[in-house]
């Protein structure tokens, strides 16, 4: 007995021993990489705003954009994304928990309005008109593509008299709406009828509105063109790419200036890390999309 017992003991002491070897190994990597993620400027913003550490907080998102937001397609219970990566990257440098509420994009500020959702990051334009309903930090650059069938048999070549006699699919809610609508007189003036605008819930269904011969064209965010086209490349293609006045931003609610100032200094030091741009070209969006931070708010 008193052999077994010893004999025990020792293989303990060399089940340990090599536990501590193991440790010592994968400890320092493992705080390396936390530490890459996670801006040292965090821990004294987590000081400065003490009240958000710990806390589990929404994002009220729209995950249909690959690239930003989507279903990880490994695990459909989890998101991927650069816009998730970088909401979670903030939540990190403040000290809280990311959590998510997947809805339509017409509903992403009423969802943070309701106080259904704490922070909307969900590739959502930042304009004046949005600015009533939430603040906005931006961080990212607007760049839009035109979407068509392969051949582009309309000719369409922007947001202009080529939209004139055709349907384009959107988003309801997207900024894009109101400038084909505003066409219109144009087209009147030209003698041609006026653009038609389908209204969907998310990307995908824009998409399968031209696969499906419903729409001529779908004008968005250029990644999500882009992403389109790579996959359907014998069916889809990018007719031209547009520059838009306006910004991504992050929607914070109005009555919260305190977390949006939290966010905003968060954002200045992830950049200011170079942790964006990672993100970036993880994403394979591209670093020079990465904008200067700016607040947007209804005046």
């Amino acid at each position: 007995m008193l052999t077994t017992i010893i004999a025990t003991m020792r293989r303990w002491r060399e089940l340990a021993a090599a536990a501590a070897c193991l440790l010592a190994i994968v400890l320092p990597e493992h705080a390396h990489a936390a530490s890459a993620a996670v801006p040292a400027e965090c821990k004294a913003l987590q000081a400065k705003y003490p009240q958000f550490k710990g806390k589990t907080l929404t994002n009220a998102i729209n995950p249909h954009t690959p690239g930003y937001e989507a279903l990880d397609p490994n695990d459909p219970s989890k998101y991927v994304g650069f816009d998730i990566d970088l909401g979670e990257t903030i939540g990190s440098c403040l000290g809280f928990t990311m959590a998510y509420k997947p809805v339509t994009f017409a509903a992403l500020l009423t969802t943070l309005q309701s106080g259904q959702a704490d922070i909307v990051i969900s590739d959502i334009y930042a304009t004046e008109d949005r600015a009533k309903a939430a603040d906005f930090i931006t961080y990212s650059k607007v760049f839009d593509g035109v979407l068509v069938a392969k051949g582009n048999p309309k000719k369409i070549s922007g947001i202009n008299a080529s939209l004139c006699g055709t349907t384009a699919a959107e988003n309801t809610g997207y900024v894009e709406v109101p400038l084909i609508q505003a066409l219109a007189p144009s087209c009147k003036a030209q003698g041609k009828p006026e653009a038609t605008v389908q209204l969907y819930d998310n990307n995908a269904n824009c998409i399968q509105a031209i696969l499906a011969g419903r729409a001529d064209t779908y004008i968005n965010d250029v990644n999500t063109v882009d992403q389109a086209v790579k996959a359907y490349p014998d069916k889809l293609e990018k007719a031209t790419a547009v520059t838009l006045p306006y910004f991504v931003g992050i929607g914070v609610p109005k009555d919260k200036p305190e977390f949006r100032a939290a966010v905003m200094a968060a954002l200045v030091a992830i950049q200011k890390a170079g942790t964006e741009k990672e993100l970036l070209k993880k994403w394979s969006l591209g670093v020079e999309n990465e904008a200067t931070p700016q607040l947007i708010v209804s005046k």
